[in-house]
């Protein structure tokens, strides 16, 4: 790469060509992410001379101080007027690496995003936590952004984010929004949390659980009258109630899983898939905490959850084969893709057969 390589010009062509990520390496070619895959661009190498002159472009005086001691940094680059950026500083093979996230200044609404029109009930809740999980790049924090503008759009709140780092900018609407990041606002998820409560919020984000410490820190905030709102990092309503029951192995198990229980209003399980004509839907699993959910969740009878979300006809109550289904009966995916992404592919076949033999009305397809 020459040393004329302009990064914003970059960016910004990488914009057009709706990159999602963008990825620089040291004594590698720079490559994005489209529709879900990795494309390699034909450019020069990277030289140690051209990612240097990156990081100076993207990072303040404070951010490469950090570099210069840790191996792996979260922080922010803007273009005014045009985009923000996620960026992540890791190394590769002892190489330095850049991972770039766009994040809209638009913040797109549940409408756009084609996200199920029940998920606006979860932002009329007063208190306990919603959870918003799926892997890396699934789209929970602008499913998380589009929530929180609604309330913001409708209702006279105070609204605290708490994120790794602040992502999308909120302009006060209704509501009155404070974001804070940490390492630059407060030190951790559970410290955020604790002072949060001290700043008369009715809402708060947290960007991640991740751990015991941040998810007991949520539960005492939704136990005192406050809406959480968070993601985890992982794959269906079923797998997070595992995570959170794994965090809590030990003599106050039962305590604490009461007070999950009492405080856990809905799970929000979230895929993205490439479109048979381009591009990425999104397929989602519902888990809101009815009676029954919590009953079975106290017994521990995680198959019956989800036995109970198959027989359901309520929105409130979806499996994420119902949602591929209803993308495949759509003709927004392709079969191939439908088995692809699920993970119980025993039950999706089912359901295809069904397809191709005239069944009617089967599970929940037309959720989205």
């Amino acid at each position: 790469m020459s040393s004329e390589f302009n990064l914003n010009d970059f960016l910004m062509k990488a914009h057009k060509a709706n990159a999602s990520d963008l990825h620089f390496r040291e004594g590698k070619a720079p490559a994005l992410r489209i529709d879900g895959k990795i494309m390699r661009t034909a450019m020069p190498l990277l030289s140690e001379d051209d990612f240097e002159n990156i990081l100076f472009q993207i990072a303040k005086k404070d951010i490469l101080e950090k570099i210069k001691v840790s191996n792996n940094i979260d922080f922010t680059y803007e273009i005014p007027n045009f985009s923000r950026y996620r960026v992540n500083y890791c190394k590769d093979l002892g190489l330095p690496k850049l991972t770039f996230r766009v994040i809209p200044y638009e913040i797109p609404t549940l409408e756009n995003l084609n996200l199920p029109k029940y998920l606006s009930e979860f932002t009329k809740i007063n208190n306990g936590i919603v959870l918003v999980t799926g892997p890396t790049g699934s789209g929970k924090s602008t499913t998380l952004a589009s929530m929180v503008d609604l309330i913001n759009k409708e209702q006279q709140k105070h609204i605290i984010t708490i994120e790794d780092p602040v992502e999308f900018l909120y302009t006060d609407r209704k509501s009155l929004i404070t974001q804070r990041g940490l390492g630059v606002d407060t030190e951790t998820f559970e410290s955020g949390i604790k002072y949060a409560l001290r700043q008369d919020p009715d809402v708060i984000l947290v960007g991640e659980i991740r751990d015991r410490e941040t998810l007991e820190a949520a539960i005492e905030a939704s136990e005192t009258g406050h809406l959480v709102l968070s993601t985890m990092h992982t794959n269906s309503c079923v797998q997070t109630l595992n995570r959170i029951l794994g965090l809590f192995e030990d003599s106050a198990s039962k305590l604490l899983l009461q007070r999950v229980v009492n405080t856990l209003r809905a799970i929000i399980s979230q895929k993205l898939l490439p479109k048979a004509q381009g591009g990425l839907a999104v397929a989602v699993e519902i888990m809101s905490a009815t009676p029954a959910v919590s009953d079975y969740l106290l017994k521990n009878q995680f198959d019956d959850i989800y036995s109970l979300m198959q027989k359901s006809k309520s929105p409130s109550l979806a499996t994420m084969n119902s949602s591929i289904y209803g993308l495949l009966r759509q003709g927004i995916i392709t079969q191939d893709t439908a088995l692809d992404y699920s993970d119980n592919k025993i039950e999706i076949e089912q359901m295809i057969r069904g397809i191709y033999h005239g069944a009617k009305n089967m599970m929940n397809g037309d959720l989205i």
